[in-house]
């Protein structure tokens, strides 16, 4: 079985040429890609309560299709109540054929869920053609079932890609299909 996931085949056959064109790069090689992405669910409550940890990682296992991770804090803060490697979070990290399917399943199924929804902000660029936005909360993915959800937590996920210019980001992005507010 040779299975190419949507989008990548979207990628090779029509957002290369236009990338191309659009910044003229003279090698297709040059065309920025999409290298991972990466899922972040910060859960504070779980200092006081460590099953939460466990509800967070089979609800991420679940979104990305992938074993999810516990984050550990890196050091002790006493006014939170927090010691060392205790875990504070999730975290999945999506690449190859996984992460165009969870892009797909983001941009289609997804984004349109969020309550509300006027279009992705576009002031997450880092300056070095990476993004990240926040998703207010977990219910939005078709994967959880809301009767079995104990917390709504939000997730940041975070776009990783070869391009060396913000600009090149967006326009890459725009391209999947990400829909971003429109500028002024």
């Amino acid at each position: 079985m040779n299975y190419t996931a949507r989008l990548k085949k979207k990628y090779h056959d029509e957002i290369i040429p236009v990338m191309q064109e659009q910044f003229n790069y003279k090698s297709s090689m040059e065309v920025p890609r999409l290298v991972k992405i990466c899922l972040n669910q910060g859960l504070g409550a779980a200092v006081a309560d460590k099953k939460l940890i466990d509800f967070g990682i089979s609800e991420m296992t679940m979104i990305a299709g992938q074993k999810a991770v516990p984050t550990k804090s890196k050091k002790d803060i006493s006014n939170f109540k927090l010691r060392r490697n205790n875990p504070i979070g999730v975290r999945v990290t999506l690449r190859r054929e996984r992460m165009y399917e969870f892009l797909d399943r983001l941009i289609s199924v997804s984004i349109p869920r969020i309550r509300d929804f006027r279009g992705i902000n576009d002031k997450g660029f880092d300056g070095r053609g990476n993004y990240t936005f926040g998703v207010p909360e977990q219910i939005i993915f078709p994967e959880i079932n809301i009767d079995k959800i104990n917390k709504i937590n939000g997730m940041d996920i975070t776009f990783v890609t070869t391009a060396k210019t913000d600009s090149e980001c967006l326009a890459l992005l725009k391209e999947f299909g990400l829909p971003f507010k429109n500028q002024k």
